[in-house]
């Protein structure tokens, strides 16, 4: 059992700061630490740092997704450009720094680079000493999660770990557990009693439409092109926090027809993710990796639409590969896709199947599970 364990993330996309939540759940119900404290690493640096982190980044996923995929693919060569990148984040974070001087944590579990290579700078010049776990929180690992400092490595896939294997990380320091996800993702729920209590058509086709936590990318647009369905089908639009689109999906659900195959349920942000997942057949939308993770573990389809080029195009292309996605790569045709996919309900079963087997929804509680029994031999 730990003292003090400290996780770290950072609110540049709501995915870092889920697998964090996930990992602390997953320390308290295993009675794993005596007190274990999260904190997001970008409330530690000044006013236009934070902001450059997360608001820059939802602004280029909205509204320069190109970019944001350059910049993805130029600083993915290994070990270039750590350099650079230190020299910025040293400059930034002393009060990161101060914190972990004073908190004195046992062990510093990261979901995002930012903390991470700040925490092994620290260690390098001997600064702490304290062991530093890092959990990559996409099923590819790009060169900003590579550090010098580090106990462990968590990843998702094997191939990711033959991938850092090859860029000379120590077999025995990577672990593949998956994606830390909330336990509440493992416990089976009945499909139909989930619809009935979201006030869903028990019979119905449900497809769950994810704009990501920050309700953003091209929502209206594919709820238009889904209302040339064949097949009769419900969606359930997730608009995040984003109270316009909610109201703007609210009109066109209003829109529809009585008898129109198509249903459309707007819903704001929630704490009841699982339940819709569980109410649902289909993920439409952004294969983030935390949405992704959670999603495979209640063995969701995928349709893939407008991933983010960069880190979910990899996300993308892994579900491709296990048979577990469609991918539509133009609107007017994305109903089509989808009527296709349902004229198949044994290929759907068999996608289904696929998810079920890729999943890791044990992550969190695999993560924290390793982390003890090394600091059991360490101390042995």
């Amino acid at each position: 059992m730990f003292t003090k364990v400290l996780v770290l993330s950072a609110s540049a996309g709501a995915g870092h700061v889920r697998a964090a939540e996930a990992v602390v759940r997953a320390i308290e119900e295993m009675g794993a630490a005596e007190e274990v404290r999260h904190v997001d690493a970008l409330e530690y640096t000044n006013k236009l740092f934070r902001h450059l982190y997360s608001k820059a980044y939802v602004e280029m996923v909205n509204k320069a997704p190109e970019l944001l995929g350059w910049l993805y693919d130029a600083f993915d060569t290994p070990w270039k450009n750590e350099r650079r990148r230190l020299a910025l984040d040293k400059l930034n974070t002393r009060p990161l720094v101060r914190m972990l001087k004073q908190y004195q944590p046992e062990v510093v579990i990261c979901t995002h680079f930012l903390p991470a290579e700040i925490i092994s700078w620290l260690k390098a010049k001997e600064r702490i000493t304290v062991p530093q776990a890092i959990v990559v929180t996409d099923f590819d690992v790009h060169a900003m999660w590579l550090c010098h400092h580090y106990e462990q490595y968590f990843v998702a896939l094997d191939e990711t770990r033959v991938h850092l294997e090859n860029l000379g990380i120590p077999p025995e320091k990577i672990t593949v557990s998956g994606i830390p996800i909330d336990p509440l993702f493992a416990q089976a729920k009945d499909k139909r009693s989930m619809r009935a209590k979201h006030g869903l058509d028990v019979e119905r086709t449900t497809i769950l439409l994810s704009a990501g936590g920050f309700g953003v990318g091209p929502v209206e647009h594919i709820l238009q092109s889904l209302a040339g369905l064949q097949h009769p089908a419900q969606v359930v639009a997730l608009c995040g926090r984003n109270d316009d689109l909610k109201l703007r999906v609210e009109r066109l659900a209003a829109e529809l027809s009585p008898g129109h195959a198509l249903r459309i349920k707007a819903v704001g942000y929630t704490t009841e993710m699982d339940e819709f997942m569980s109410a649902s057949d289909v993920l439409l939308g952004k294969p983030g990796g935390l949405t992704t993770s959670e999603a495979l573990a209640k063995g969701l389809v995928f349709c893939v639409v407008n991933p983010i080029p960069g880190q979910e195009e990899r996300n993308s292309d892994h579900l491709l590969e296990e048979g577990v996605a469609i991918r539509c790569n133009n609107l007017p045709a994305l109903a089509y896709k989808i009527d296709r996919l349902l004229d198949d309900p044994a290929r759907v079963e068999t996608m289904k199947d696929n998810a079920r087997r890729l999943a890791r929804p044990h992550a969190a509680r695999e993560i924290i599970g390793k982390l003890l029994a090394l600091r059991q031999s360490d101390s042995g």
